[in-house]
């Protein structure tokens, strides 16, 4: 494949690079914010060789790539010579629902940090699960220097989330990474640790342990954002470059702990403890109905509106059932793409399900979806039944994910292993992957990817 020709194809077919705002890229897909949607050619993108589909959703123009896409990614960027940093801010105002604008501004804040949060998460509970085994301690050096290195990200979450905000609110994203830095200066945090008392003007200020929080940080960013542009148009230019900053450090930190910090935790609190109660009216029907369609969400990216609340789950109660929940659909796609890959003749279709069924493994379900399950219906419909039924398993035996952040594969296993030991809800969590591969494999064998499937592929292709 030529990454070069690609690109340009691309390119040419969204409209032109200057139909183009910006372009990032998340594990599989290339990420468009256009002028004008309706001067992108959809269906002749999905049919370029290289391209698995095109999905529009949160304010974004989707091309699925897989693997490949950071490669196409470079070729893109060079082509229209800008990035998502150089975009024009009246250019790229958000329209449409409420929800797709949240959804865009969610997948914009945690798309850039997911790879390394998943990374940091998944070492997390290789670590958790060596001490459970006994094969490590927690006073060994090599525990202590890895633990760091996993437990790190989390820390320090609110100055990455404060720099990713900044970037994501067109705001200058150092500022806002200084104000998530402040919340979890070492003084502040052994001051709420101690029980001290601490004022501001004579202003109490109710501390707070703000490491490893969310929601803080990105409502002071959207803060910082809104006053800079207040302040670029009263200071005189020749004064902007320190008294802009200087002026929003004084008024943002200090508004950080006394205002937004306190009410975002209590909102934050707040958000864990709906999602708990909704969960605790029926785990298994939750799980039954939540897996069962999650993959249709992922497609059109609305799981991004989850994600704040899986990691809000994590940092205020310690872990997260959610995700617990819905960990197994990942296997369920993987096994109706390996029924696939086990039953086809055709060459093509099986070295692709045979691919895609190695990133399913892996934890990236596109391939799967987009290049075999979803183009032959069936195996996709029986991947979300497996899914299901999985999801309600797991639901059954409370299954939940602690201490960090995985985004599915054989890898993030261990990040569902409670710290004080192995259990019931761990065997139950691996029992419901088990069943969702398993269900979703025996029903695209059976009833998924019949002979008469196989004879209208061939039909197709020969048209």
């Amino acid at each position: 494949m030529s990454y070069e020709r690609l690109a340009k194809q691309i390119i040419q077919e969204v409209g032109g690079k200057e139909n183009i705002n910006s372009v990032i890229h998340c594990v599989t897909r290339l990420r468009f914010k256009l002028k004008n949607e309706s001067l992108a050619n959809k269906e002749t993108i999905k049919n370029l060789d290289g391209v698995m589909t095109v999905v529009i959703s949160g304010g974004q123009f989707q091309v699925v790539i897989g693997e490949h896409v950071s490669k196409v990614f470079a070729e893109v960027t060079k082509l229209i010579g800008k990035a998502t940093e150089d975009v024009d801010t009246e250019e790229t105002t958000e329209k449409g629902s409420i929800f797709s604008r949240f959804v865009s501004l969610i997948s914009g804040i945690f798309m850039p940090v997911m790879g390394v949060m998943a990374a940091a998460g998944i070492l997390k509970g290789f670590l958790v699960a060596l001490t459970v085994l006994g094969w490590m301690s927690e006073e060994m050096g090599v525990y202590k220097i890895l633990f760091v290195a996993s437990d790190g990200f989390f820390y320090f979450m609110p100055i990455l989330l404060g720099f990713s905000a900044g970037k994501t609110f067109k705001t200058n994203s150092y500022i806002t990474a200084t104000v998530g830095a402040a919340l979890v200066y070492p003084t502040m945090v052994e001051m709420y640790n101690a029980g001290e008392a601490l004022s501001f003007l004579q202003i109490p200020v109710v501390l707070m342990n703000y490491t490893q929080s969310v929601v803080p940080i990105i409502l002071a960013a959207f803060f910082v954002a809104k006053l800079e542009k207040v302040l670029l148009k009263i200071i005189p230019k020749s004064l902007q470059l320190i008294f802009v900053s200087l002026i929003i450090l004084v008024i943002v930190v200090p508004l950080s702990f006394i205002v937004i910090g306190p009410i975002s935790v209590y909102a934050s609190q707040l958000l864990a403890d709906g999602a708990m109660a909704l969960y605790s009216l029926s785990p298994v029907i939750t799980g039954l109905f939540l897996a069962g369609v999650w993959q249709i969400a992922v497609m059109f990216g609305l799981h991004w509106a989850f994600i704040p609340i899986m990691i809000n789950n994590i940092t205020t109660i310690g872990f997260d059932p959610i995700n617990g929940l819905l960990y197994c659909t990942v296997f369920a796609q993987t096994g109706a793409a390996l029924a696939v890959a086990l039953k086809t003749k055709q060459t093509k279709l099986k070295s692709l399900s045979t691919t895609a069924s190695i990133s399913g493994f892996l934890g990236i379900t596109e391939p799967a979806i987009y290049g075999v399950n979803l183009p032959l219906k069936r195996p996709f419909i029986m991947a979300c039944i497996g899914g299901g039924l999985g999801g309600a398993v797991a639901g059954f035996f409370s299954a939940k994910m602690y201490g960090g952040f995985a985004s599915g594969g054989v890898f993030g296993i261990p990040m569902f292993i409670d710290p004080e030991g192995l259990s019931a809800q761990f065997y139950g969590f691996a029992l419901s992957l088990l069943i969702s591969l398993a269900t979703a494999f025996v029903l695209t064998l059976l009833f998924g990817y019949t002979k008469e499937i196989a004879e209208k592929q061939v039909e197709k292709k020969s048209a």
